[in-house]
């Protein structure tokens, strides 16, 4: 019987038969497999117990059945059953599902970061259990998600009527953050100042400065350049300024300072999944989640390792490959020393960095089997890696101070003597030469003159910027940057302006909503607290269950009931009540909210029977400009038009947990694949059968597979009446 080996993406299957070879069967689960079902209060899918969680769990869809019915009938035939998810905390989780959905009693797990003959074969030859820490911590998040994400969109956004469909607990952080920076954009006054500059017949030019001593550098807000070294010291009326172009124009000018120092610059660190995104960004113009595309198809076809990752480790053999590498093709970049890079708080340096599985393998011999995109950003890795081991560049830094009068003015020059790491990744501005000089020397005046300026407001943010500052804020982790980006311009919270990220009227009105009602929740700190505690349980030092009973219980159910209690209090909603216990529409500025009733209806809630309310709707992706919302305290039940079927229906979700669904949980007799329910008319009548799921074999070997529904029960003439299967686990 043959090993089986189950993996995530189908796209790896090819790459990793090549590599295993026969023996083996190499299946896909197509991503997660299971999710927390959409029942119970607020659809959560768990209850939180006095100590525990009971946590229900579902096929995600249709498509996840169909897999997990392939699945039990590959591991029915297989030897040994391995779990290959993805090497991180998510890919631990989706292997603990699969053993719990086939019912695995001892898999074996095998972790690569990369898709190499060497590494997959070193892993299965040392395969391990499950690490339940690390499941434990997947299964929290999991929970915390739906629990902050269902329970504050049904109890605090829904009823706010004003077209947001969710909150959530990376999402909601994310969006603060956007809509600050938005508000101090609004708030901005600019401020008119002058730049003063000289410029001499000896061939440089030089900026005001108030005194002769060197100047600090402005610190960098969210690590902006400040363009310091690019004006004079800012001259705030036009008076001063006039003042001192008349000193330059009239006072002779001499060298009175020059200080000349050689620095070193060491290299950076290679890419992580936040580093890589940001450099794809200003460098390649790609979104946060086009890299992730494109670095997923590098990594299924084994030319980069793991691209989910926040450490800035390096094995030991790559580096060794590559300081080879530079002896024979630069031995002047070796180093004495490689740089050791620092690693970020709560990085998990079991990993490894983002980097070519072979260096030898040149951007340019790639060329011909990679797409333009692919191939971009391959060079881009491969480039930073090499960087990363190079030797510092070093650099000569002149600094040259004149005088005028009572006036000083400084030139900076700086010029690159040694390349080291920049001939893979050049971070490094030009050089800017300046002339020979001696001190005291004097100096002939060409041109003196003041700029008028304005002060500007601070920028919005860029995707890749954004996805910076969530990393140095501590929201979210490496997998989330991406997908928590396209949720909120999917939400249509933010939208892209000019390639930077601006909030919505409809974003800056969800977040100044949730900034009264839900404070704490939005808060780049508290979130961060949050992403420690699962740290903590992923690393065994915290019981993932204890934690989230104890965090409801403490701050976020008094923290609901809170807010529902100030929405039902605001004055405009206490003036205008709903008038059959819908709430009312929202139409707002983003700084003032303004309610209006909603609509009643004719139409019942299908979950308590209800009226359900018109509510106006901003959403282009809508086929009506309104939703239905359940008017009975506490259901919260949405309904959407589907103009396809010209009738209101349930969101998918919750359409596919209570509507029939077209696969069941019983197996074809002679193929395994799920039976599926097949209606016909017959006689008049509207009839169901069950049949074979899958064409190829209901055309063939499953052709007679045919359960009538009689009495409550599914027959067939060949193969009597249905059984139903033993329950998974």
């Amino acid at each position: 019987m043959p090993n089986l080996l189950l993996i995530e993406s189908p796209g790896k299957v090819k790459k990793l038969g090549q590599i295993l070879g026969s023996g083996w069967v190499i299946k896909a689960s197509m991503g997660h497999v299971r999710e927390l079902a959409n029942d119970g209060d607020d659809a959560l899918g768990f209850d939180l117990g006095a100590g525990s969680i009971d946590c229900r769990y579902q096929p995600r869809d249709a498509r996840s059945k169909k897999v997990l019915a392939e699945l039990r009938q590959a591991v029915k035939a297989a030897d040994r059953v391995y779990i290959a998810t993805d090497p991180d905390r998510e890919g631990e989780t989706i292997g603990w599902h699969l053993q719990q959905a086939l019912n695995l009693r001892n898999p074996q797990r095998v972790v690569y970061s990369e898709i190499t003959p060497q590494a997959v074969r070193a892993a299965i030859a040392r395969p391990r259990t499950l690490n339940q820490d690390l499941v434990a911590a997947g299964r929290a998040r999991d929970c915390l998600d739906k629990l902050v994400g269902y329970t504050g969109s049904r109890h605090v956004v829904w009823p706010l009527n004003n077209g947001a469909k969710s909150m959530g607990r990376v999402q909601s952080a994310t969006l603060h953050l956007l809509c600050v920076r938005e508000r101090e954009i609004q708030a901005f006054v600019p401020q008119d100042y002058w730049s003063v500059w000289v410029t001499y017949r000896e061939g440089f030019k030089a900026f005001y400065r108030s005194s002769p001593e060197p100047q600090r550098k402005a610190s960098a807000k969210d690590g902006e350049d400040t363009g310091a070294d690019k004006e004079s010291e800012r001259v705030t009326s036009q008076e001063r300024a006039d003042q001192l172009v008349a000193i330059a124009q009239t006072h002779p000018h001499h060298v009175l300072q020059i200080e000349g120092k050689q620095t070193t610059q060491s290299p950076p660190a290679p890419f992580i999944t936040s580093t890589l995104q940001q450099a794809a960004g200003s460098k390649l113009h790609f979104s946060p989640e086009h890299t992730m595309r494109v670095a997923q198809a590098l990594y299924e076809k084994g030319h980069i390792t793991y691209m989910r990752t926040d450490s800035v480790i390096l094995s030991a053999p790559f580096c060794e490959s590559v300081r080879q590498y530079l002896e024979h093709h630069d031995p002047t970049n070796v180093p004495r020393k490689t740089t050791q890079h620092r690693a970020i708080k709560g990085s998990q340096e079991a990993h490894e960095a983002i980097r070519p599985t072979d260096v030898t393998h040149l951007p340019q011999q790639l060329q011909g089997e990679l797409s333009s995109d692919q191939a971009r950003l391959y060079e881009l890795i491969w480039n930073r890696a090499v960087a990363s081991q190079c030797a510092p560049a070093r650099m000569r830094k002149t600094r040259i101070v004149t005088q005028s009068g009572n006036a000083y003015w400084e030139a900076r020059g700086q010029v690159l003597e040694f390349a080291g790491y920049t001939r893979y990744w050049n971070n490094l501005s030009g050089d800017s030469v300046l002339p020979a000089l001696t001190q005291g020397q004097g100096l002939q005046l060409d041109q003196a003159q003041a700029d008028a300026k304005q002060t500007q407001p601070p920028p919005r943010y860029s995707e890749p910027k954004l996805v910076k500052l969530m990393e140095q804020k501590g929201i979210g982790r490496p997998s989330t940057y991406a997908p928590t980006i396209k949720t909120l311009r999917q939400r249509e919270y933010v939208g892209l302006l000019q390639g930077k990220l601006q909030p919505t009227a409809l974003g800056l009105e969800l977040d100044g909503a949730l900034e009264k009602l839900l404070p704490d929740l939005i808060q780049p700190e508290f979130t961060a607290q949050m992403e420690t505690a699962l740290d903590a349980i992923a690393t065994g030092e915290q019981e993932w269950q204890t934690y989230l009973i104890g965090w409801n219980r403490g701050y976020f159910a008094p923290a609901i009931a809170q807010a529902k209690s100030q929405l039902l209090s605001l004055p405009t909603f206490a003036e205008h009540p709903p008038s059959s216990g819908g709430m009312p529409a929202e139409r707002s500025t983003p700084t003032k909210a303004k309610l209006t009733n909603g609509q009643p209806t004719k139409t019942k809630c299908p979950t308590c029977g209800e009226a359900l309310t018109k509510v106006p709707s901003r959403s282009k992706k809508m086929k009506a400009k309104h939703f239905l919302k359940c008017s009975g305290a506490g259901c919260g039940t949405v309904m959407f038009w589907d103009a396809r079927a010209k009738r209101y229906d349930l969101p998918q979700a919750q359409r596919q947990a209570t509507n029939s669904e077209l696969f069941t949980d019983h197996p074809c007799p002679v193929c395994g694949a799920l039976l599926e329910r097949h209606a016909y008319t017959k006689d008049g009548q509207d009839k169901v059968m069950l049949r074979c799921s899958l064409l190829e074999n209901r055309r063939g070997k499953c052709k007679e597979v045919a359960f009538f529904q009689s009495r409550g029960e599914f027959w067939s003439p060949k193969f009597g009446t249905l059984k139903l299967p033993e329950p998974q686990v």
